[in-house]
């Protein structure tokens, strides 16, 4: 039975759309962990500083993982692994891994020397509070994470050429699972301190989940001095990526850095909220895109590119439909989210409100973020490489430059009516709403910038993308209209009083909401609406010797 059921873990996925849930489903459990996490920094620390400290101590390790360890992805790893001979794999990613450590270990280890100095810049009033040592030393320990987290993308290359998506699905769960242990059981011992060992726990298992595909397929890779052609035409097609990813980080730093001088709780807050919006986008948005992009790389020669441009398509229809639906939904039940999530023990209503608040701002933005993720990478795959890099650096720019205005010259009138719209007009702190609606119109450029880029490469693309948007809105209008009569009729019934009233309130109009928007596109005979529940079918029972929904190419890769 245990024999069994590894296997199944292990075993290969092939259709698109089989891959995307599956991906989706193991997603779930992770976020169901990061959740968790979440729930228990909310009700130990509440929006306070502590929890400030522990967000703001992530975001130089994040920007040296997108500078230094992304050089050597999965994404450019995959196009080039995909054919070769085992012997070859073995040697690039042997060589790939020194790099990362020689690199990289050389590169965080001068950082963590002017730590405290980098620190006094960025977060001035987080540096002079009382656990200024213990920030310093978290920083510090976290920058070994950015090398692990590298070395797993090296190695997760083979796990996904593979379609190991089970695997590779894994990893997240395991590393949330040391962040756990970190929060119960060292934190109490250490501190701050213990939160970063419980990352790197996490981080090793992310990485160790990718060993067995490894073993199997005989690439292991051992340690062997990089040669300078090899890694200069992978760095070469890298850097566009990697400065792209960096300038991600840097917008995500300044945005946590203008959060840091509202007070005390803006940047916990602000961040809460963020992990909330990441849910239903690593379940709709990361999942499309991972599963697709192997096939994308496999069809993205010019005589495949009609193949290209259906798989890209069927991709992004699907994004675009669920993340709407999913939109409808948290704007209406934003506050039972939050409030079962995360409003215990010292997170307050006001904080509560909050960042409901802030949730459904970065919600809007969840169709373009999906769309981000699954575009980039068919840039990626037809090896348009400095085109996201030019948008990432211009929308970029924006979001950061509108949040700095808006900060600088606060339009009273506006935040007052933006408060009020979103009916926290009576709580402190409501400043920070401007940061994340300049997040939010910095992705809806960077989506249509990207679009704009794929106009030449996939021509009809855009005109059947309209199609699911319309349907999008219609079945969110009718899950939201659902669960919003759901919810009054519960309030009638049984007052608000209790954790588990609030979860079984929001739970049942959700539900109904759910099966509201499926009625909705049964009766517009949604096509993506068919393929799910067609590929949720062959997914449970994959013996029924069906065609797979949507095959990733007409020819399978030579097995590394």
């Amino acid at each position: 039975m245990v024999r069994g059921i590894l296997e199944r873990i292990a075993a290969p996925v092939r259709g698109l759309h089989q891959a995307a849930y599956l991906l989706a489903a193991l997603t779930l459990a992770s976020q169901a962990l990061a959740l968790l996490r979440d729930r228990t920094f909310a009700h130990t620390f509440g929006a306070g500083q502590i929890l400030d400290l522990y967000y703001a101590g992530f975001r130089v390790p994040d920007l040296v993982f997108a500078l230094v360890s992304s050089l050597v992805s999965a994404y450019v790893l995959i196009p080039r692994i995909t054919g070769m001979k085992r012997e070859e794999v073995q040697q690039l990613l042997s060589e790939c891994c020194t790099f990362l450590i020689v690199v990289g270990g050389l590169i965080c280890a001068v950082l963590a020397v002017w730590m405290p100095q980098f620190l006094a810049v960025l977060y001035p009033d987080l540096l002079h509070s009382d656990y200024r040592d213990s920030f310093i030393l978290l920083s510090r320990l976290l920058l070994i994470q950015p090398i692990l987290l590298g070395l797993s993308g090296v190695l997760a290359s083979v796990t996904q050429v593979h379609r190991r998506f089970m695997l590779f699905a894994l990893s997240p769960v395991f590393y949330n699972l040391g962040i756990i242990l970190g929060t119960t059981v060292f934190y109490p011992r250490w501190g701050l301190v213990g939160i970063g060992v419980g990352v790197l726990i996490g981080a090793v298992a992310y990485l160790a989940v990718n060993i067995p595909v490894l073993m199997r397929a005989g690439v292991f890779p051992q340690f062997r001095f990089p040669t300078r052609a090899r890694m200069q035409s992978i760095v070469k097609d890298s850097v566009p990526r990697s400065l792209a990813l960096g300038m991600g980080s840097i917008t995500l730093l300044a945005l946590t850095a203008f959060a840091s001088r509202l007070g005390t709780g803006a940047v916990s807050l602000f961040s809460l909220a963020s992990n909330l919006e990441s849910v239903p986008l690593g379940l709709i948005g990361a999942s499309y895109a991972v599963a697709a992009f192997p096939a994308l790389s496999e069809t993205a020669a010019p005589e495949k590119r009609s193949e290209f441009t259906a798989i890209l398509g069927a991709g992004a229809r699907h994004v675009i439909l669920w993340s709407i639906v999913a939109l409808g939904l948290i704007a209406v039940l934003r506050a039972y989210l939050v409030r079962v999530i995360l409003g215990t023990g010292a997170f307050d209503w006001d904080a509560t409100r909050l960042t409901a608040a802030l949730l459904v701002i970065l919600a809007i933005g969840l169709v373009a973020q999906g769309l981000i993720l699954l575009f980039s990478r068919a840039l990626y795959a037809i090896k348009k490489s400095w085109g996201p890099l030019l948008y990432q650096i211009l929308a970029g720019a924006l979001t950061v430059a509108l949040a700095a205005y808006f900060l600088a010259f606060p339009n009273a009138a506006l935040l007052t009516w933006f408060a009020a719209f979103l009916k926290v007009s009576d709580v402190q702190g409501t400043a920070v709403l401007v940061i994340a609606a300049a997040a939010t119109v910095g992705q809806l450029v960077l989506v249509c910038l990207c679009l704009f880029a794929l106009r030449k490469e996939t021509p009809d693309l855009n005109r059947t993308l309209v199609k699911p948007f319309l349907h999008g809105i219609i079945a969110a209008i009718s899950a939201g209209a659902a669960a919003y009569v759901v919810l009054m009729l519960l309030g009638e019934i049984a007052p608000l009083t209790t954790l588990l009233t609030v979860f079984t309130d929001g739970l049942i109009a959700g539900i109904v909401g759910l099966l509201a928007a499926a009625l909705a596109l049964y009766l517009l005979e949604n096509e993506e609406f068919r393929i799910v529940t067609s590929a949720l079918t062959r997914l449970v029972r994959p013996n029924r010797g069906d065609t797979p929904v949507s095959v990733p190419s007409a020819e399978q890769p030579i097995q590394p």
